[in-house]
């Protein structure tokens, strides 16, 4: 128990220095250029590949998941003859 308290103690008498911490770059005009551009092209695509591949996936997993559930209900209605909608 001692040995416990005793690396407590070493660990709150650390000083915690900020200076060793690398300063980043404020990049946030760069980006406000970048999106308020006037170029034709939506702003949901404007940050590069990535915001293009990540609106497919997302597009395609929502017609995927529409047509999944109508398929679904067409298939549950014909093999449940006594349900109505």
């Amino acid at each position: 128990v001692y040995l416990l308290f005793q690396g407590l103690r070493q660990i709150s008498q650390r000083t915690i220095s900020t200076a060793s911490r690398r300063q980043l770059e404020n990049r946030v005009p760069e980006k406000q250029k970048l999106f308020q551009e006037d170029n034709g092209i939506p702003v949901y695509l404007k940050g590069g590949l990535m915001d293009a591949l990540l609106y497919r996936v997302t597009m395609g997993l929502s017609v995927f998941g529409k047509a999944d559930t109508k398929i679904f209900i067409l298939w549950y209605h014909s093999n449940m003859p006594g349900v109505s909608s």
